[in-house]
């Protein structure tokens, strides 16, 4: 008699690699966006972009989402001490402006701020984010006297979906697809429930009482491969 397949659900776009992969585990990976992103920088946005391309300044990115948004103003070799979270952030940084300019990484605000304030000589920071960003960054820099000049470069619109099945697994990679998801969806006590971080983890208590698998180390990669994980030592049989 033949199993029946675990069913998972990412709240993103995972890619087929990473849908083969669950597939090879005998898991069911089912790809749904809760949210959509769109770049909206405007002519004085893009020329300040461009100054500041110019400029030994200390930059901040927390998504991949930004960072797009921005590389595509920056055509010259910049000088910036770039602070950043989640590997997949810390890749992108170094495919556009090389390793050199990664000041400090860290998995989560606090921990960035932390390393921020590790250094003396920074007064202020630039942050590249979108408009719902969270205010755990700021809030921690700006208590100790640096001064966050934030720059909006992307908005981001949640697109919840109302189930259809149930899922034995859920993939949450942001505090914003999670609030989108709880607007039209519960779950059972039976679904088990992973978050890229901590951020997002918190953001998923607001709204269940399950338990929440953390992924150690952040990455839409690394998140897939721990519920693949996960599901292969304890199958449902």
């Amino acid at each position: 008699m033949l199993k029946n397949k675990i069913q998972i659900l990412s709240t993103r776009p995972v890619g087929k690699e990473l849908v083969n992969e669950a597939d090879n585990n005998d898991i069911i990976l089912d790809e749904i966006s809760f949210i959509k992103t769109e770049e909206i920088i405007d002519a004085e946005i893009e020329k300040k972009i461009r100054e500041l391309s110019k400029q030994n300044i200390t930059a901040v990115f927390t998504s991949i989402n930004a960072i797009t948004a921005v590389s595509k103003f920056i055509t010259t070799k910049i000088s910036w001490k770039i602070f950043c979270i989640g590997n997949t952030t810390k890749k992108l940084v170094k495919k556009f402006w090389g390793e050199d300019n990664i000041e400090g990484f860290a998995d989560n605000a606090n921990q960035l701020s932390k390393k921020i304030l590790e250094n003396s000589s920074i007064k202020n920071v630039t942050f590249f984010c979108g408009d719902k960003r969270r205010n755990e960054l700021q809030d921690n820099l700006i208590k100790y006297g640096i001064d966050v000049d934030e720059i909006v470069v992307y908005k981001t619109t949640e697109t919840p979906t109302v189930l259809t099945k149930q899922y034995d697994g859920l993939l949450f990679f942001s505090p914003s697809a999670v609030q989108s998801f709880f607007s039209k969806n519960s779950v059972s006590n039976a679904t088990n429930l992973f978050a890229i971080g901590s951020t997002t983890a918190n953001e998923i208590k607001l709204f269940t009482k399950q338990p929440i698998i953390i992924a150690q180390i952040p990455g839409k990669e690394n998140l897939v491969k721990l519920a693949i994980t996960h599901f292969s030592k304890s199958k449902i049989s």
